[in-house]
């Protein structure tokens, strides 16, 4: 995929690289000092972050390939690593150009995704959303997947099959499905990790920029068109009914919103650019 995000891209064979002319996003470019060890009765902090390899190898750890959900203790190690994470562990700064306030956006502004590592059992990603910009609701089949916004605000709203689909019984995907919320909420960075599972914790889910954003991914396994983990894409429709059309709320169910998802084609606003990974480098071979 080619890459504009107001540089200049070149491809040569299977590498890709950059120009950048006035680009939207810069990483932080500057080559990290080792500190001089001091006489201190405390000892020094080194800057070289340190938590990007420290996840790497915690996911080489927890993800086991397709079929396997990783249980609560690996899902809290997971957590521990990304909650401490901060844009400068990934080579970003609250002072880029693409995170200061701009004037008014006209349209919908295109989103630029990274590749940080991608194996067949999980991939590291960083998406960059413009204001105003979305990803539009969509799903992750069969994957785990951790979301740590790193910079910006952002409203997320995700959604959980109430009836999850067993191969042998398929719903045609133009038959609309009643889907329970599971959250509409602003998020602001720094906060917690969002978490979702196969079946549960918001597996189709919609990002919206209110300011520009940076979101760190980690997914296991990555998508897969050949291991039928394709990406499928939906619009809600709010609703209180039952699919059998009852309008009446169960009891244990008292206080849950619902929608109907509808499968869709590939929206247009759901096209990314790509640009290269510029920040710290993960040295697969040292470990």
């Amino acid at each position: 995929m080619m890459v504009e995000a107001g540089g200049l891209v070149e491809q040569r064979k299977d590498t890709m690289t950059m120009r950048h002319v006035n680009s939207k996003v810069r990483y932080v470019n500057k080559p990290i000092k080792k500190l001089r060890r001091k006489k201190r009765s405390k000892p020094v902090v080194s800057r070289v972050p340190r938590l990007l390899p420290e996840l790497f190898v915690a996911c080489r750890e927890v993800f086991k390939g397709p079929g396997n959900v990783p249980p609560p203790s690996d899902v809290d190690k997971l957590c521990s690593i990304l909650d401490r994470m901060k844009p400068e562990d990934v080579g970003l700064s609250k002072n880029l150009q693409f995170f200061k306030a701009r004037g008014a956006v006209t349209g919908t502004p295109r989103v630029t995704y990274t590749t940080i590592y991608q194996c067949d059992e999980f991939s590291l990603c960083i998406f960059f959303l413009p204001e105003k910009a979305v990803i539009p609701l969509h799903n992750h089949p069969g994957m785990t997947v951790f979301s740590k916004l790193l910079l910006g605000k952002m409203h997320i709203k995700s959604y959980d099959w109430v009836d999850p689909v067993h191969s042998e019984d398929p719903v045609p995907p133009s038959q609309p499905r009643l889907a329970r919320l599971k959250a509409d909420s602003v998020f602001t960075a720094p906060c917690d990790t969002s978490v979702l599972y196969p079946t549960a914790g918001g597996n189709i889910h919609q990002f919206t920029a209110i300011t520009p954003c940076a979101v760190l991914d980690v997914l296991g396994p990555p998508y897969s068109k050949e291991d039928d983990r394709d990406c499928s894409y939906y619009r809600d429709v709010p609703c209180s009914a039952f699919p059998n059309g009852e309008t009446t709320v169960r009891e244990e169910e008292e206080g849950d919103l619902f929608g109907w998802l509808e499968e869709i084609q590939v929206p247009e606003n759901s096209k990314m650019d790509r640009i290269e990974y510029l920040g710290p480098q993960i040295a697969e071979t040292s470990f």
